[in-house]
């Protein structure tokens, strides 16, 4: 039976990205497995039986203000420039989100300028003696109303917890903006797969030491197939058969629907911080681009069960997963990365900046093949959770060059 270098379970960005990297420039064998139908993770996408691109797991929007990482994923695929834009539902109107000099203006029937506004938010704003809870920054920020109709219902569907009771990195991430710019993110990089993400994972896994088996459990077949080291993405908890229980999560129930219009609302997402079930709507073709006489929507609706989603910000939940990092950081020849196996909410370029980051680490004690073009890594701390990723360095054309340097 053939021996692989590596078996890597989870054929998400974390896995893929490794397997691609081990593959290509180390020339190892390894086996790529996902117990899901498809590759790329929640990310995969795909055409409906109406021919419409949409995305299984709800929107997935890249970006970043890391050169090194879009440059990587920029060798498996080309890109639509995209920036993405929300909308919130509040009080009858659609609203843009994050709450700019607009949002002010709409809501309240006002005309202030950029000046001005700051001036209102801050008369509007209540001190805090100290920022911990999610309640606590937005408070601090835009006060009780904007934090009443925009944040408050919207976390607690989302989490099933008030503001109040979650870390403040929930809402730190949200901008407050006081000019008319109503862009969701600020990074350097903002962009669409142009065939969508699955056509870009099937490049990136298009290499002959690659072997790919899906609808498969590793554990079912790891007595059976050999292999050196083990990669790890999935569960930690599940891992170590829930030794100390387990880790919180968030899931979510996507309804999709087509309709047979073109266009179903004025904008890719609206939030609906209010009574409705669901948190919002997202229209595929915004963020595609895809040019169809049809649209496909999808609602999103919070629940506690199902695929885990979101790791819950307490720090009960974060004592309860230091245990399993101990046993984690114990293991030999196993290597633990992505959202799940790390219990950190990364967005997509986080997660390839620690894959690269863990690719680098392993490369070191192995010979390099080939010329490599644009291999790169990120190192990311432990403390990263939602900021971008910044401490990049470059893989060397030559080992013998020397170590990497800081970009």
């Amino acid at each position: 039976m053939r021996m692989f270098d590596f078996l890597i379970v989870g054929a998400g960005f974390a896995g893929s990205v490794l397997a691609e990297r081990l593959a290509r420039v180390c020339d190892k064998k390894v086996l790529l497995v996902d117990r899901r139908n498809h590759i790329g993770g929640n990310a995969y996408d795909h055409y409906n039986e109406d021919g419409i691109l949409v995305h299984k797991y709800g929107p997935h929007i890249f970006h970043t203000n890391s050169r090194q990482i879009f440059d990587y994923l920029s060798q498996f695929t080309e890109w639509r420039p995209y920036e993405h834009r929300v909308l919130a539902s509040v009080d009858g109107q659609l609203l843009p989100m994050p709450i700019n000099l607009d949002t002010l203006n709409q809501l309240y029937g006002l005309n202030l300028t950029s000046l001005t506004a700051e001036k209102y938010l801050r008369s509007v704003a209540e001190a805090r003696a100290e920022i911990r809870t999610s309640e606590d920054v937005v408070l601090s920020k835009v006060g009780r109303d904007l934090y009443q109709k925009f944040f408050r219902n919207y976390t607690r569907k989302q989490w099933n917890l008030d503001p109040s009771e979650l870390d403040a990195a929930v809402t730190a991430r949200v901008p407050v903006r006081t000019n008319r710019d109503s862009r969701y993110f600020n990074d350097t990089y903002q962009a669409m797969p142009v065939h969508g993400y699955t056509r870009m994972f099937e490049n990136m896994l298009d290499h002959p030491n690659i072997k790919t088996m899906l609808n498969t459990d590793y554990r079912e077949i790891q007595g059976s197939v050999p292999y050196s080291e083990l990669i790890y993405s999935g569960p930690v908890d599940e891992f170590f058969d829930y030794r100390y229980g387990k880790l919180p999560y968030r899931s979510l129930h996507f309804k999709h629907e087509t309709h047979d219009k073109p266009v179903f609302q004025c904008g890719p997402v609206v939030n609906y911080p209010n009574e409705h079930l669901y948190t919002r709507v997202t229209e595929f073709k915004y963020l595609t681009g895809q040019v169809h006489h049809k649209t496909s929507i999808v609602y999103e609706f919070p629940r506690a069960e199902g695929e885990p989603y979101y790791p819950i910000p307490k720090p009960e939940c974060a004592e309860l997963f230091n245990k399993y990092k101990l046993l984690a950081d114990s293991m030999i020849g196993v290597h633990f990365v992505g959202r799940l196996a790390t219990y950190k909410y990364y967005n997509m370029d986080q997660v390839t900046g620690q894959s690269l980051s863990l690719f680098s680490k392993l490369s070191e004690r192995m010979p390099v093949v080939g010329k490599i073009k644009k291999a790169v890594w990120e190192r990311v701390p432990d403390s990263v959770r939602l900021t971008p990723l910044t401490d990049a360095l470059i893989l060397q054309n030559n080992r013998e060059q020397g170590p990497p340097k800081a970009a």
